[in-house]
């Protein structure tokens, strides 16, 4: 028997990773081919991530301070996976990039609950360490 009521609860919370202006004005300049971008179409469909439990983690993620503290140990992977989004030639990517520049760009918001609505079991893609190896494995096959 099928239900519409969440069922399944993740031992995860989430953040999804908003763009700010000074990205979107980035984006518009940035590689071979600038984008007509607005802020609303950018943030339409934006990134989230997964949270390690407290169980697994060395950081307790128990509210949104936290989790804003947990990205921010790790701003500089976000920065570049969110960077590569967009412009894949780190060439064309900020050359001085930091955490206050990472917090000027984008808004980090938190999700302490996240139900899965699915029965199925959940499939785990593994995608490449770099950005060589992404070109390598999408790109060119």
């Amino acid at each position: 028997m099928t239900t519409e009521h969440p069922r399944f609860q993740l031992n995860r919370s989430l953040v999804v990773i908003r763009y700010k202006q000074p990205y979107i004005d980035w984006v518009r300049i940035a590689g071979n081919a600038p984008m007509a971008l607005t802020l609303e179409q950018a943030n339409d469909d934006g990134d989230s991530f997964l949270l390690p439990t407290y169980e697994s983690s060395s950081d307790p993620i128990d509210d949104t301070e936290d989790a804003i503290k947990w990205v921010g140990k790790r701003w500089r992977m976000f920065f570049e996976h969110l960077l590569a989004s967009w412009i894949l030639d780190e060439a064309e990517w900020p050359k001085k990039r930091s955490l206050k520049m990472f917090r000027e760009w984008f808004d980090v918001e938190y999700k302490s609950i996240v139900w899965d609505m699915a029965t199925e079991p959940l499939i785990i893609e593994e995608w490449p360490d770099e950005i060589e190896d992404f070109d390598d494995a999408f790109l060119l096959h």
